[in-house]
């Protein structure tokens, strides 16, 4: 994949990390995509789409608690509409 090629040509450039982990979202690979978001928000603490996607990514495993931080985070960094963020419509 090109983008995991730019990675490891610039392993600490968010954006290319954050495509990739958009790439891993829709491809359903939950974990790799959580790692990205990770590392983004490791370069970036303050990227509410990294949390909103890293909660997605969580939420996806299962892991729905730990979802629910990231995506009340994504909130109060960037408001939305009471229930954009909602877990709801994954099992």
């Amino acid at each position: 994949m090109p983008l995991e090629k730019a990675r490891r040509l610039e392993p600490e450039k968010a954006s290319i990390r954050e495509a990739l982990g958009i790439a891993y979202f829709r491809i359903t690979h939950w974990h790799a995509a959580e790692l990205e978001f990770r590392k983004v928000l490791e370069l970036s603490p303050v990227d509410e789409y990294a949390h909103y996607a890293l909660g997605r990514s969580l939420a996806k495993q299962g892991r729905k608690e730990e979802a629910s931080v990231h995506l009340k985070l994504a909130h109060c960094l960037r408001p939305r509409e009471p229930g954009e963020l909602s877990l709801e419509g994954d099992r």
